[in-house]
């Protein structure tokens, strides 16, 4: 840039004139890096946008739905719904072949109880007939069923069965015919005592297991042979205590009169 002073110029450099150019020249450029950085933050607003959160907050998470309660199976519901067999709606044979419907001792207290001749327990034989000819007028009924279910203990025929009960111990209760009381022959008379709810039902463990029904008909006690009893007459302690319980409760209809 010149300077003209007069009618002359010279080549001469003004001062003020040079730091003006320096000074719009360096504005340009900070004008123009500016722009560069607004542009480039444009950019990036962009991108992330409004959808971004602030700074030390979380995003929503999405809720995961309840667990739903496990519905029942058909089969789950059946079983519920399966109630008890009534065991004495069965009809079964006496030990000299004549049929007896078991519906005849409802309103009894009953003790069945399957049997053995050549077992450690056989001397109950000897309990429980005093048992049942103690209470037999108050409603006590015992009913008798040989099996030859545990340690072949049971090998005689029913006339053989019949004479040693009543020779030996002067048995009187009901005898019936022999059974098988497990497995898959069972008889259906302890399939139904076996599908009772625990801990009553289950198959016998041995022989001299006794169930105890009350006067409606229901099963409520089970007893297994105690090795405390094995060659003795004695029966267990809970099982007498059980059956003079029963004999002593007023049958239901009997209360609503």
């Amino acid at each position: 840039m010149s300077c003209c002073h007069g009618g002359g110029c010279g080549e001469v450099e003004c001062g003020e004139g040079g730091g003006g150019a320096k000074a719009v020249w360096a504005l340009a450029a900070v004008l123009v890096t500016g722009a560069a950085v607004a542009s480039i933050v444009g950019m990036g607003n962009s991108r992330g946008g409004a959808s971004d959160p602030p700074a030390g907050t979380q995003p929503a998470q999405a809720e995961k739905p309840a667990p739903q309660p496990a519905q029942p199976t058909p089969a789950d519901t059946a079983k519920a719904d399966k109630k008890p067999a009534d065991v004495l709606s069965f009809k079964v044979k006496r030990i000299d072949g004549t049929e007896e419907d078991l519906s005849k001792y409802k309103g009894k207290v009953v003790v069945i109880v399957n049997v053995a001749s050549k077992c450690g327990f056989t001397t109950q034989y000897e309990g429980l007939q005093a048992l049942y000819a103690k209470h037999k007028d108050d409603g006590l009924v015992v009913l008798g069923f040989p099996a030859n279910n545990f340690g072949n203990q049971e090998p005689g025929e029913n006339k053989d069965i019949a004479a040693f009960c009543t020779g030996t111990f002067g048995v009187e209760f009901p005898m019936f015919e022999k059974v098988s009381v497990k497995g898959e022959d069972a008889h259906p008379l302890f399939k139904a005592l076996a599908e009772q709810p625990k801990p009553i039902g289950g198959e016998p463990k041995w022989n001299f297991t006794k169930f105890v029904i009350d006067r409606e008909g229901k099963v409520v006690s089970r007893f297994d042979a105690e090795r405390a009893n094995v060659r003795t007459k004695n029966l267990e302690d809970g099982l007498v205590k059980k059956v003079e319980e029963l004999l002593a409760a007023m049958p239901k209809a009997e209360e609503k009169q």
